[in-house]
């Protein structure tokens, strides 16, 4: 039985209240999850510094070594370079960039002699869109001082943090989603506890759920789905498998209408992989409006709102 998809006639109504709970989250909370990622990053963009000799020896050998550098020096340039446009000035290798940027390494099987070409080419555009107004002794080439070094740290932190706002606020978000669904079953007496990932998951202990966990699908290919929170009821159903549900929170209509078919895929694909019986539920908080709900609700996906989190007593929890 359908607990919100099938009530259209509610929706404008809850889609009001989320909207008025994700503003009020927002302005009380995103300001502090900004401030605590800036300050991190004021430590990432110092260490930085210290590792380039104050900027004063950007080379290839210092991003072999240390290349997940490279994203906080893309933001010491006048203007921020995006990651795009670094690869297309310095004629870089994309793969390259990623690499350094998202693991924090250098591509294993890129040939030396083209790595350092490509290394080079990356110190010197950078080395040449240093900014001066936020490094002064660049231009003086006399040693900062503390407060100079500092001072250009918190800026460059600052944009750092603004190229990468949006997630910063995201994950926040999606932490308090998550904290609530688990002090919401611990309530009622459910235990967090990880499913082994050698078992199947229709053998999830009873009354037992767990976080981010990767469900398998797809028959040929094997594919891991990751699935914010797991939920084995109390009595579980004949088929054993457990309530799969999405944590999903959106600060605007625009984003959420983007992405509306990525839920739709992941639910063809674990139909696919387990059957029509498989319970996968949305958690929403924010700008989800109708055009969205409709069209998950002619997907075959249901809903329950954080606003009204006691919905979760009618999966049987």
């Amino acid at each position: 039985m359908p607990i919100n998809s099938d009530k259209p006639h509610l929706w404008k109504a809850d889609v009001n209240a989320s909207v008025d709970l994700f503003n009020q989250w927002f302005m009380l909370f995103a300001p502090k999850a900004y401030r605590d990622s800036r300050a991190a990053a004021t430590v990432q963009v110092e260490e930085g510094i210290r590792l380039t000799n104050d900027l004063t020896a950007l080379t290839p050998t210092v991003l072999r070594q240390h290349p997940g550098v490279l994203q906080v020096l893309r933001m010491a340039t006048c203007p921020p370079l995006a990651r795009d446009r670094l690869i297309g000035l310095a004629y870089a290798s994309k793969n390259l960039v990623r690499v350094m940027e998202e693991k924090k390494a250098i591509p294993l099987r890129m040939p030396v002699a083209i790595l350092e070409e490509n290394l080079r080419r990356i110190a010197d555009v950078i080395t040449r869109m240093l900014d001066v107004d936020i490094f002064p002794w660049l231009t003086t080439k006399q040693p900062p001082t503390e407060e100079e070094r500092y001072r250009a740290s918190t800026i460059v932190a600052d944009r750092l943090c603004g190229a990468v706002s949006d997630p910063i606020v995201r994950n926040a978000q999606e932490k308090r989603q998550l904290d609530m669904i688990g002090e919401y079953l611990q309530t009622r007496g459910y235990r967090l506890k990880a499913h082994p990932a050698s078992k199947p998951l229709n053998q999830m202990e009873p009354g037992t759920f767990t976080f981010r966990m990767n469900v398998v699908v797809g028959t040929q290919r094997k594919v891991n789905i990751p699935i914010d929170v797991v939920i084995q009821r109390k009595n579980p159903k004949p088929s054993g498998f457990p309530i799969l549900i999405e944590a999903k929170s959106a600060g605007d209509f625009t984003n959420t209408n983007k992405r509306r078919k990525e839920e739709a895929t992941k639910i063809a694909q674990l139909h696919a992989a387990h059957g029509k019986d498989v319970e996968f539920i949305l958690f929403l908080c924010g700008y989800f409006d109708s055009g969205y709900l409709g069209y998950e609700a002619a997907e075959g996906i249901d809903w329950i709102w954080e606003h009204r989190i006691s919905d979760l007593d009618q999966l049987g929890i």
